[in-house]
């Protein structure tokens, strides 16, 4: 493009400006941009910095190197659940110094649901860029955005039921696809391929591998045609007919159940999260186990 381009490098996400697209990218390749705390205030800090800048007029979102995400850190030498932040999305208290039920609930209303809400609502059209593994946390990241574009190579899942777990906290299931095609796709475990996902209605292109970031790109500046407050008010008026919908109550409804299915395990299983670990959730969702650098979902 021969607009304007500023960029900068904020580790573990990338940001920059394209003309009016901001351009924001996971960047731990190495885990197949697995999201700890550290990413998800990146993630934070990227939009709030598209939602500030007036020369932006999309937000594209993608990831670095083969998968767009494998979901949420649970395995990673810079896994960093234990440790604190400073909270943006909620006013739930710190988590790091309290224990049980009351750390997992506090910590999970701030990075995972509320940080999702947050950015469900920017006012300015957001794209999801993605490739190769879209697997749990994964998900939530993509969901939030009002459009996706994926490659052929893409593939999406939930396997937290092997977990115990009714799904991610971000519980957009039951809207982004129909009741029935998400009890199998939660029930199975199994991964939904990309032209799947578009069949069912969660995936609005499919592209070659090699043309996504292009295409991507030319849907990106196809939009920032329109006018921007335009766009902020069309974004918000399907998000408000989703949440008539029951989307908002919906998920509020599933956090609690969520909850529920970790303190079942932390009495009944080695830990909190049924006793799967990285190499453990691939095995059993017809996925290859992870190199031990990479996090699973």
């Amino acid at each position: 493009m021969s607009a304007a381009r500023t960029a900068s490098t904020t580790d573990p996400v990338r940001y920059e400006r394209l003309g009016p697209v901001a351009v924001v990218t996971m960047d731990r390749p190495d885990h197949r941009n697995a999201q700890n705390s550290a990413m998800t205030y990146a993630l934070d800090r990227a939009f709030y910095r598209a939602a500030d800048d007036d020369e932006v007029k999309v937000v594209v979102l993608a990831g670095a190197g083969r998968h767009f995400s494998a979901g949420h850190d649970i395995g990673t030498p810079e896994r960093d659940a234990h440790l604190p932040f400073d909270r943006r999305a909620g006013l739930w208290w710190d988590h790091s110094d309290k224990q049980g039920a009351e750390s997992r609930f506090a910590r999970e209303s701030e990075v995972y649901l509320g940080m999702c809400r947050r950015w469900r609502e920017l006012p300015k059209p957001m794209i999801a860029s993605v490739q190769g593994a879209c697997v749990a946390g994964g998900l939530m990241l993509a969901w939030v955005c009002d459009l996706i574009v994926a490659a052929e190579d893409a593939f999406f899942a939930d396997p937290v039921v092997r977990m115990g777990i009714p799904g991610v906290e971000y519980f957009a299931h039951p809207w982004v696809m129909p009741p029935r095609v998400a009890k199998e796709f939660l029930y199975t475990g199994d991964r939904m391929d990309a032209r799947r996902a578009h069949e069912v209605g969660m995936v609005n292109r499919v592209v070659p591998p090699g043309e996504l970031t292009e295409r991507t790109m030319e849907l990106a500046s196809r939009i920032a045609e329109m006018p921007r407050m335009g766009l902020a008010l069309t974004k918000r008026a399907v998000n408000q007919a989703e949440d008539l919908q029951g989307l908002h109550t919906g998920m509020d409804s599933v956090f609690g159940l969520h909850h529920l299915a970790h303190a079942h395990n932390a009495e009944t299983t080695p830990d909190a999260l049924g006793g799967m670990d990285i190499r453990a959730m691939p095995r059993h969702s017809g996925g290859r186990p992870p190199h031990p650098r990479e996090a699973g979902a």
